[in-house]
């Protein structure tokens, strides 16, 4: 990508660090892949809720539930985080703005961590 990320947030680090990665190395890869891809700076900007939701002190998420999860984020952050209207994350995803929002508290998405 060219993209030279030069520093990662404490907190990034602590998820990246604390998570089980049952996926093994390439769980990992793939993530830090995602991140760098949507990072906007020098600073690395990872869903690290993505990994506390998924870590095993919580509520287990299925691996369904996981892909609605980045299926939503990856709208959202295409949308910069518009969820309604021409362009919006339902549009993009053939959903009412309604069961998208309901969708979003379910999986505790915020819209605010997706706007540009």
């Amino acid at each position: 990508m060219g993209r030279r990320i030069k520093t990662i947030p404490p907190r990034t680090m602590e998820a990246l660090t604390n998570h089980p990665w049952r996926g093994n190395l390439r769980e990992l890869a793939n993530f830090v892949e995602r991140a760098v891809i949507l990072s906007r700076g020098e600073e690395l900007e990872a869903q690290t809720r993505e990994l506390i939701a998924s870590s095993p002190a919580s509520t287990p998420i299925s691996t369904f539930e996981r892909a609605e999860l980045n299926v939503i984020m990856d709208a959202l952050k295409a949308a910069s985080g518009r969820i309604a209207g021409k362009g919006g994350a339902a549009e993009r995803l053939g959903l009412k703005r309604t069961t998208l929002q309901n969708k979003m508290r379910q999986l505790n998405i915020s819209r605010a961590d997706h706007t540009a």
